[in-house]
């Protein structure tokens, strides 16, 4: 009984997770992780070679390893070397969120994000970054970017709840991609034009400059990090975990504020 039961709990941890099935396998980037770490914030990847070198050099000076009764490295968590830089400002700890729009673990997670959103410390810069395993996500991941830049954060939610809820109904993850990119922007466009956004408007966004480079950089993070699964979180560029290895949701929020505030005591402490 007792066996049928971890086995029954083993298993329900191993579906909370989106996985990347026939994801091609990360590859090496030679493109500096500082500015893959600008696909979270919206901010520009560029900078002096003084400030890039002081921040890889800050990512990467060791520091002891988050550990408790509760949170092991190699169990809880998975430590990142090297340590990647963020563009955190000093004194922040960044989290990042790699998720996915027609993710349903990621659907799930949700209201657990968004309540630790409002409460969580202030020493904590919260970004998200789209999972960019294949056409159907990197189409999600373009109109996520393209609401961004619009400025219009409230239909990211409102994508997010459309597509999970077609998605429950027809089984299908290609909610609002096309058969080609003019369907997907047509289609996209349409969605949007439902909420008050003129077709024009999504058009100049979702072909803007500014939304390719945040889905390159946004290609960079999920190389460096060797994204799998998604929801997948990633603390100050040292850490990466998800639901599985925090042993639930709630714990993996909990997890989530055990890291950053190590990683925030013992850099000040530094």
């Amino acid at each position: 009984m007792i066996r049928q039961l971890a086995l029954s709990t083993a298993l329900a941890l191993a579906l909370c997770a989106c996985s990347s099935h026939q994801a091609p396998a990360p590859q090496n980037s030679s493109t500096s992780a500082g500015a893959a770490a600008g696909a979270g914030g919206g901010s520009s990847a560029s900078g002096t070679a003084a400030s890039a070198s002081s921040a890889a050099a800050a990512a990467n000076t060791p520091l002891a390893l988050p550990t408790s009764s509760e949170w092991r490295p190699g169990v809880s968590y998975t430590v990142i070397s090297p340590a990647q830089p963020t563009n955190a400002p000093p004194g922040k700890v960044q989290v990042m969120e790699v998720f996915w729009l027609a993710c349903p673990h990621c659907y799930a997670l949700e209201p657990l994000i968004e309540a630790w959103r409002k409460s969580k410390p202030s020493y904590v810069q919260f970004v998200r970054v789209p999972v960019m395993w294949g056409p159907v996500q990197r189409a999600h991941a373009r109109l996520y970017y393209t609401f961004e830049a619009l400025g219009r954060h409230d239909l990211v939610d409102k994508a997010f709840q459309y597509i999970h809820q077609i998605e429950m109904q027809t089984n299908s993850e290609s909610i609002m991609v096309g058969s080609s990119k003019a369907n997907t922007l047509r289609i996209q466009q349409a969605f949007a034009a439902k909420n008050g956004v003129s077709p024009s408007a999504f058009a100049a966004a979702y072909n803007s400059f500014d939304v390719s480079t945040r889905l390159q950089q946004a290609e960079e993070v999920n190389q460096i990090y060797e994204v799998d699964s998604v929801p997948t979180i990633i603390v100050d560029g040292r850490y990466k975990t998800n639901v599985v290895k925090a042993g639930g949701e709630k714990k993996l929020i909990d997890l989530i504020n055990f890291l950053a505030q190590w990683d925030h005591e013992h850099q000040s402490a530094g």
